[in-house]
């Protein structure tokens, strides 16, 4: 059974106050929280085997070695890559995206085209304009819909035989609207194309199966999934990996050094240089661990019943303007109070103890396109509750009799 009021209880941080009022914790689009048991996992690191890995024989270092290598298999169990070494552990979303961006530099001719979406966050289109400024590609886009759903036609339009890689989010972090991703990896896969699919929204709620997907890149990061800030995932398939070159040089990705000559080390290593994150390594694991444990199913089911509620209830208040309307869409309401800015409704929510995300959301396109400077975004998680929507509801008319 689904007991909200249990897996609260794993949550430290959710029994603060803020402000004199209990803590209500909506931006988790942003950073989820972190359970007690990964904590444990990240305490017990460091007071009982802190030590570099890969490196060394003696016992501390075999140990954290032995913890970090077995997170990286529990992360290829949960996305079901095919080999553990088709996981590259990173620092997080945007280092994975800038891994695979600088990898194609040499794989890439002055002509070539990539494909981005509307939807995307700022670290999914910014690499890809440095990627283009040095190798002469042209980046193109899938606009949007009012709805804030992607133009599939247009998409079918876009791909040709120049198409050489395409990029999109999984879930919008700004809007929640959940991408027809196996239409889009299927059809650029009929042009020969690549496709890259960020996956740091959709993972607190789905669970991608990246060989069913039969995805090229799936990228990640740990602590939008309960872990710690820091790391986080490159899946890459093998053999795109194996055309790369490493975005980063160092130790740890070589096989022999010379001062005539350098060869690099195999997969993984080949794109891990220098000393990792271990404990967050570690703990990235213990968080899927966690999340598995209470099931992703479960997890949806709730999020869904959370989603719809907070809908129905924000939609009562006059005046209020939701943006992102699609129909497949996770946990997250992105809305406007007419007449009053995003930044001053979402300053008074703090003052009631409610923490939401205002602004653009690094995803400036997206607000450009609906004309308007950013907006609230309230993301919920499966450790929050309707007693919480219904204090973010009677938060926003608050702050609507103040502002107006």
């Amino acid at each position: 059974m689904f007991d909200v009021n249990k897996i609260r209880k794993d949550f430290p941080i959710l029994s603060r106050q803020v402000n004199g009022k209990p803590l209500v914790y909506f931006d988790n689009a942003a950073t989820s929280q972190t359970p007690q048991q990964v904590i444990d996992v990240i305490v017990d690191y460091y007071s009982n085997y802190n030590a570099n890995i890969h490196r060394g024989v003696h016992t501390l270092s075999q140990e954290a070695t032995d913890k970090y290598e077995a997170a990286r298999h529990t992360i290829q169990q949960h996305f079901n890559a095919k080999h553990a070494y088709e996981i590259i552990l990173t620092s997080g979303t945007t280092h994975s995206v800038n891994l695979v961006a600088n990898g194609f530099v040499s794989l890439l001719n002055k002509g070539d085209e990539l494909i981005v979406s509307a939807l995307e966050h700022h670290s999914n289109i910014v690499p890809w304009q440095m990627l283009c400024e040095k190798t002469g590609a042209i980046l193109k886009v899938i606009p949007m819909t009012l709805e804030g759903e992607l133009d599939m036609d247009t998409y079918s339009k876009l791909l040709s035989d120049k198409t050489k890689l395409v990029f999109v989010n999984h879930i919008s972090n700004a809007l929640g609207t959940i991408n027809p991703i196996e239409r889009i990896i299927n059809q650029a896969h009929q042009v020969g194309a690549a496709v890259l699919i960020d996956g740091a929204q959709a993972c607190p709620h789905i669970k991608p199966d990246v060989q069913a997907l039969d995805v090229d890149f799936y990228v990640t990061s740990a602590h939008k999934i309960c872990g710690p800030t820091g790391v986080g995932m490159l899946y890459g398939k093998e053999v795109w990996l194996n055309k790369m070159q490493p975005y980063q040089g160092g130790g740890e990705m070589i096989d022999q050094v010379s001062f005539e000559k350098t060869t690099y080390a195999g997969l993984p290593h080949k794109f891990e240089a220098g000393t990792p994150n271990i404990c967050g390594g570690i703990a990235f694991g213990a968080a899927i661990d966690y999340m598995n444990a209470i099931g992703f199913d479960q997890i949806a089911a709730y999020e869904h019943e959370l989603l719809e509620y907070g809908t129905k209830k924000l939609l009562d208040i006059e005046g209020l303007k939701l943006y992102g309307t699609s129909k497949n869409k996770t946990s997250v309401i992105s809305f406007n109070l007419e007449g009053i800015h995003p930044y001053d409704v979402g300053t008074l929510l703090d003052k009631m103890g409610i923490a939401v995300r205002t602004g653009h959301h690094c995803a400036q396109p997206i607000m450009d396109f609906y004309n308007i400077p950013g907006t609230i975004r309230a993301s919920f998680a499966f450790y929050n509750t309707k007693e919480e929507i219904d204090a973010l509801v009677e938060g926003v008319k608050k702050a609507k009799l103040m502002l107006s």
